[in-house]
This record gives structure tokens, C-alpha cells and sequence, in this order.
């Protein structure tokens, strides 16, 4: 997943905080927060089922692209172009379109319809203003939190790299000194992933 369960849960959290009470009044913050999370998992878990899929392709035709020399990285793209484009998935890397940031506009956007949606649906919480109104304060607050984190990752790759030997991205030291950066990182910003 582009962002880790943790920070989701912190960043439904941290919605919920920003438009409660002038947006919507609920006496089950944690119950709406969990409505938001779910959403959110499952928008970032589409594409990585996507990914999944298209190995699952390729690893079928691996033998067949060693012989005619045909690149695995421009395979991978072109069908998971093709699947993104057959089932109207909308790409969530940022990266991929052209962002800065982990997530697209296109997908803070598609997220933030169907969390209004779940809102409107759900009876543990009245909605105070326009849907559109409710949408927009969504994408200003996930926007705003998703800079920080990517500010965070960005700091914590950096702190990484700048180690006295090169420690291969992707590899088990990599991963538990980024995810250490990374908590350290987040308190000097004053995120308890926590809260």
C-alpha cells in the first residue's frame, strides 16, 4: 500500500477532527473515523490487487519475454495501463501522473466522493452543510496531511541514504531504519500516529 495502515488510520482520525462540528455533528467520532478508513484501505489495496494481477500475467509469459527480449517494466506498464483503462480504476500513485505527491489529485478526489457518500449513508453522524462543501473540506484536510507525510518519507529516506555505506532500498535494514526515521521524523512535526 502507498501509505501505511498506521498513518491511514491517522489520517481518518485527523479528518474527522477537522470537520467535526462545524461540518457534521456525531456522537461516534471513532465509528465515522473507521467508516473513512475503510474507504481509504480499500481505495489503496484496488491497486495493489492490480499489481498482483499483472505479475500474476507476466509471471505466465516469463519464459516467452526472456526469448524475444521484451522488458518486464514496459510489459508491467502496458497492461496495467490496459486494466486501469478496461475497469475505470483511478491510478492512485501520484508519481504515475505526475504529482508530488504519494496519492493523485485524481484519487484524493475520487476518495473524497465516496467518503461523502459513506457520510450521507451513515446514521451515526447529520451532515451540516452541501455534500460538495463536506467533499471539499475532505480533499483540503487529506491534502494538507498527506504534504506532511510526504515531507516525513522524503526526510526519513534522506536520513537513509546518508548512512556511511549504501543500503540497498528495499532490503530488511532499509526497512526498519526508514520505519524508524520515519516515527522519528513524525514527532519532531508533533504526529502521534496514535491519536
Amino acid at each position: 500500500m502507498l501509505l501505511a495502515r498506521e498513518f491511514v488510520s491517522y489520517l481518518s482520525r485527523q479528518i474527522v477532527r477537522k470537520i467535526t462540528p462545524h461540518t457534521l455533528e456525531t456522537p461516534n467520532p471513532q465509528g465515522v473515523a473507521e467508516i473513512i478508513d475503510h474507504i481509504i484501505t480499500e481505495e489503496l489495496t484496488t491497486e495493489d490487487r492490480l499489481n498482483d494481477e499483472v505479475r500474476d500475467i507476466l509471471g505466465q509469459y516469463a519464459d516467452y519475454m526472456r526469448r524475444e527480449g521484451v522488458s518486464y517494466q514496459e510489459m508491467f506498464r502496458r497492461i496495467k495501463n490496459t486494466l486501469i483503462a478496461q475497469r475505470k480504476v483511478v491510478r492512485a500513485s501520484g508519481r504515475d501522473s505526475g504529482d508530488q505527491m504519494k496519492l493523485s489529485r485524481d484519487k484524493i478526489n475520487d476518495m473524497s466522493h465516496k467518503i461523502v457518500t459513506a457520510l450521507r449513508k451513515s446514521r451515526e453522524l447529520r451532515i451540516k452543510k452541501e455534500p460538495n462543501e463536506v467533499r471539499l473540506e475532505v480533499v483540503r484536510a487529506m491534502t494538507e496531511l498527506l504534504t506532511a507525510e510526504e515531507k516525513v518519507d522524503r526526510m526519513a529516506r534522506d536520513k537513509v541514504r546518508s548512512q556511511k555505506r549504501e543500503i540497498p532500498e528495499g532490503s530488511e535494514e532499509w526497512d526498519l531504519l526508514h520505519k524508524r526515521y520515519y516515527a522519528e521524523e513524525l514527532k519532531k512535526l508533533g504526529i502521534d500516529l496514535t491519536r
